[in-house]
């Protein structure tokens, strides 16, 4: 998701005090005004759609789209196969930020929200009509992909903003706390999508629910994009809004501009993160799909470990939010990215050793990904220039999201049906190798200039 600046002494930018902040809004009328509360209520509600969105996705890839879009394969390779599509998000997903900033500089910010979130309502809802592969053959395999890639698009263009202002006019020593709002998007969509899912697995017969069942997901998310739109667009639309960012400097710049200065900035910044990212999805989707192949185990009590954990990431968000402030952010995310690789040594006997291990697996780790995800948004982001602050926090987070988790899935997957869960191990291990590679860079980088 979209990146926030860093903690204390991270940042680059100046902060005016809370008393000239609010001496502004008292010029302006009271329906325009904006309270800190309501910008951070606009961030949890914007994330968990979008997360809702995300993970009824990939639930979808490995419970219904191998059975009813790949039944010419064996269901390792129809899982695979989805897994392929489900990474094709990831790759639109910078095209999406670059094209919607520049709809964003010449129509404004509230007509790219607005497009951005109908795009993404339609690529999701059209999921729900799609006829299966037994009625439309191939071609509805690439109606699925363009879909995708809408969705993709549309997360690229949903950048609002709002985590970077919140954590801007935070107060100084609160900012690990704001940053983490809008990181708790991801747990509550999980924790929606996840029961969802496994309510209708509980309830209907398999035949019901590959034939209809699974569409309901994808029409409930529809809904969620459209209480979700109207919630956000409350507070984009509104004199105040318009006039903190601009106090910020939160405005669009050239993407190309922006690579060529700051290219440095941005690859850092991605590889930061890149633990928690590849964290998050070897403890949501990867699990679902070795279990469902691999595990005798019920599915939908399984769904119900993961909602559990999606719990206990949520306080470890919270959490995080208070061990940044006292320790720092890059000081929380490196102590994480350790602990991961710590993880990734268990993750062979964990998901062997039964219905145990795999719940323990499973909840711890949750709980570090937490921890890690609460300030993973922008640790390093503060290294860009006000000028570019608002692009850069886009395309880093999209950067973290395509090369941690958007073939993690897929990656995990492969290696552990084909070389073993050992694999699996070194995947994890590589990424929180990154993670603590990149914020020792950052920290040289920021001694020497």
């Amino acid at each position: 998701m979209p990146s926030t600046p860093s903690h204390s002494g991270e940042f680059a930018a100046n902060f005016p005090s809370h008393s000239s902040i609010s001496g502004a809004r008292n010029t302006k009328s009271d329906h325009s005004s904006i309270a800190p509360g309501e910008i951070a209520i606009g961030v949890v509600i914007g994330r968990a759609s979008e997360y809702f969105d995300f993970f009824v996705y990939a639930m979808a890839s490995v419970l219904v789209f191998p059975s009813v879009f790949f039944p010419f394969e064996q269901r390792l390779e129809g899982t695979l196969y989805a897994f392929v599509i489900f990474s094709f998000a990831f790759l639109a997903r910078p095209f999406g930020t670059v094209a919607f900033m520049a709809i964003q500089r010449r129509f404004g910010r509230e007509a790219k929200l607005t497009i951005a979130l109908f795009l993404l309502g339609i690529s999701t809802a059209g999921m729900a009509f799609l006829p299966t592969f037994e009625h439309l053959g191939f071609a509805s395999i690439v109606l699925l992909s363009l879909l995708r890639i809408g969705q993709g698009i549309a997360l690229g263009g949903s950048w609002d903003g709002l985590p970077s202002l919140l954590a801007l006019n935070a107060p100084q020593n609160r900012r690990g706390w704001y940053a983490m709002l809008g990181q708790l998007g991801a747990p509550v969509g999980f924790m929606v999508a996840g029961g969802l899912f496994a309510y209708l697995l509980s309830n209907l017969s398999t035949e019901d629910f590959l034939d209809w069942g699974w569409r309901y997901p994808f029409y409930v998310a529809f809904a969620i994009n459209v209480v979700a739109l109207f919630a956000r667009l409350r507070l984009v639309s509104t004199n105040e809004y318009a006039r903190l960012l601009n106090e910020r400097e939160l405005e669009p710049t050239n993407a190309i501009e922006m690579t060529r200065t700051q290219g440095r900035n941005v690859l850092i910044g991605a590889l930061a993160a890149l633990a928690s990212y590849a964290l998050f999805h070897l403890v949501t989707v990867f699990p679902l799909s070795w279990i469902t192949l691999y595990s005798i185990r019920s599915i939908s009590d399984f769904l119900l470990i993961q909602v559990i954990g999606a719990a206990l990431m949520a306080l470890g968000v919270v959490a995080s939010g208070l061990i940044a402030d006292r320790f720092g952010r890059r000081t929380t995310l490196g102590t994480c990215a350790a602990l991961i690789a710590l993880l990734s040594a268990f993750v062979p006997m964990l998901l062997n050793g039964g219905e145990l291990g795999q719940n323990i697996f499973i909840l711890l780790g949750f709980v570090l990904l937490g921890l890690s995800y609460g300030q993973a948004a922008g640790a390093v982001t503060a290294n860009f220039p006000a000028k570019y602050r608002y692009t850069g926090a886009a395309l880093t987070s999209d950067l973290s999201w395509l090369v941690g988790a958007g073939f993690a899935p897929l990656v995990a997957l492969g290696l552990s049906a084909h070389f073993g869960l050992a694999y699996v191990s070194f995947y994890l291990l590589s990424g929180a190798a990154c993670s603590l590679a990149a914020l020792s860079l950052n920290r040289a980088l920021e001694i020497r200039d």
